[in-house]
C-alpha cells in the first residue's frame, strides 16, 4: 500500500462546532438576539441543516431579519475562517506523517471561499501536500473524482490505495471505500445505530493518525 493519507476538514481536523458557537454569540450580539437566540441557532445547527442557504433562510424568517439570505450566508463564510481552530495536536500530527514519508491531503465539501479560508488561516494548508475543495472543483464527496483530485494534488494516484479519515459515513467513509481507500471513521455521536464498513472507529483524529502511522 502506498503512503497516502487523506483527511476531511470540518469536525475532523478543525473544531467546527466550537467555531460555530463563537459565531453564534457574535451574531446574536450583532442582532440583539440575547442568550435565547444563541441557543436557538445552536439547536438549528444540531438539527441537521448543514446547507447554509437553508440554514440562513430559517434564521432570517425566525428573527425577522432584513438582510437577504445571500448576504447573511456570505458574511458567515467571511467570518468562519477566523473562528475555527484545529483540534489540539493536528498540525504537529500532520507534519509528523509527512516527515515519516506519507503524502498527506485534505478533501472537503463546502464553498470555496469558506473552506480555502479555513485551510490557510488555520495553517493547515502549510502542513499538507495538497487539498481538494468541492466548491472549487464543482464535485462533492462521496463522488470519486474529488478523491482523485486530492490524490493528484499530493503527487500520487488512488491506484495503490491509501487511507481516508473523516466523520461523515456517507461523504467520507462510503466515498473513500468506493475510491479503494481504507477508512477510519471519527464517531462524534451523530450517526447513532448506523451500520458502516469503516476499517477503524475512533473518537478523535489523533487516534486516527496513530493508526495511519502504524499502517505503513
Amino acid at each position: 500500500m502506498q503512503s497516502l493519507a487523506l483527511f476531511d476538514l470540518d469536525r475532523t481536523l478543525v473544531d467546527l462546532d466550537a467555531g460555530f458557537l463563537r459565531w453564534a454569540h457574535e451574531f446574536a450580539d450583532q442582532h440583539r438576539l440575547g442568550p435565547e437566540g444563541v441557543a436557538w441557532l445552536v439547536s438549528l445547527d444540531r438539527d441537521g441543516y448543514p446547507h447554509r442557504e437553508v440554514f440562513f433562510t430559517k434564521v432570517r424568517e425566525h428573527f425577522a431579519l432584513t438582510e437577504p439570505v445571500a448576504e447573511l450566508w456570505a458574511a458567515y463564510r467571511r467570518r468562519m475562517p477566523d473562528l475555527v481552530q484545529p483540534y489540539p495536536g493536528v498540525l504537529a500530527g500532520l507534519a509528523e506523517l509527512r516527515a515519516r514519508g506519507w503524502r498527506v491531503g485534505i478533501v472537503t465539501n463546502g464553498m470555496a471561499d469558506n473552506q480555502l479560508g479555513k485551510l490557510h488561516r488555520t495553517g493547515l494548508a502549510d502542513v499538507v501536500d495538497g487539498y481538494a475543495v468541492s466548491g472549487a472543483e464543482g464535485i462533492r464527496k462521496p463522488e470519486l473524482r474529488l478523491f482523485e483530485i486530492a490524490a493528484q494534488r499530493c503527487g500520487t494516484t488512488l491506484a495503490q490505495g491509501g487511507w481516508m479519515v473523516g466523520d461523515n459515513l456517507i461523504a467520507d467513509i462510503r466515498g473513500a471505500r468506493t475510491a479503494g481507500l481504507h477508512t477510519i471513521w471519527i464517531d462524534r455521536g451523530s450517526w447513532p445505530g448506523e451500520e458502516h464498513q469503516a476499517d477503524h472507529v475512533v473518537n478523535d483524529v489523533i487516534e486516527a493518525m496513530a493508526i495511519v502511522r502504524e499502517a505503513k
